[in-house]
């Protein structure tokens, strides 16, 4: 008798699934049991994402989305939602990583592209699948963050702020939700990992040094096979 895996019959939306941690948490996921919606810009790394999924008995749908595309997450629940009734899952992995430079000298055209991809489309997130969330049995949201977020950090201000609000926005959904009792929220922070984005913010570190995207993956799934009070913050490693 196969043993029932602890995700089995659930759907889950993971942003920035083409790579990095977002693709390692849907392959995870799918390899939990879920269904998994990859989403992202990239076609061809959400195609190979799901390639390996189906090579492993996963099951998964690609959804390309651009998130600086104001109506991108509209049409992208609407899709959704034509074709599932609930959302048990979703993992907000996309995130955007501006220059670090001096305040001062923050590129607005990169700024406005952190903002968007890390607080609108957060929000665009929240409120177009909440509905869905809440037809869930156990709706469940984890968003990835950043310790440049809570503790701001020389030359990080860009990003950190962007993070920031990012938090701001996902803490003040958990309270609104918290007593509906179905729909929770946890933000982790998932540290040094190694990353198209780390690479680009530490050059000169080598990788083997930090851990792999599928160390972070496992734990979110373990969180959310387990199950975890709203609110929830923890940070990987």
């Amino acid at each position: 008798m196969t043993e029932a895996k602890p995700l089995s019959g659930k759907t889950a939306l993971v942003t920035g699934a083409s790579k990095g941690i977002g693709a390692a948490t849907a392959r995870a996921l799918a390899a939990a049991g879920a269904h998994v919606i990859l989403t992202a810009r990239d076609v061809r790394g959400l195609e190979e994402v799901e390639d390996a999924i189906h090579a492993d008995g996963g099951n998964s749908t690609i959804a390309p989305v651009d998130l600086t595309e104001a109506d991108g997450l509209a049409r992208l629940a609407t899709a959704i939602a034509s074709r599932w009734d609930a959302l048990d899952i979703l993992v907000i992995s996309a995130a955007y990583l501006p220059h670090l430079t001096p305040v001062t000298q923050i590129d607005q055209k990169q700024f406005n592209q952190a903002l968007t991809i890390n607080v609108l489309a957060t929000q665009a997130l929240l409120a177009n699948f909440d509905p869905m969330l809440k037809r869930a049995d156990a709706g469940r949201i984890i968003g990835l963050t950043s310790s440049v977020g809570a503790g701001p950090r020389a030359y990080w201000a860009a990003y950190g702020s962007s993070k920031a609000a990012f938090d701001n926005l996902l803490e003040s959904y958990a309270q609104e939700v918290e007593k509906i009792g179905n729909v929770r929220v946890a933000i982790v922070d998932p540290g040094a990992t190694r990353t198209d984005m780390r690479a680009r913010a530490y050059p000169g570190e080598d990788p083997q040094t930090v851990k792999a995207p599928a160390e972070v993956a496992d734990r979110l799934v373990e969180l959310l096979a387990g199950d975890f009070e709203t609110g929830h913050r923890e940070r990987v490693g």
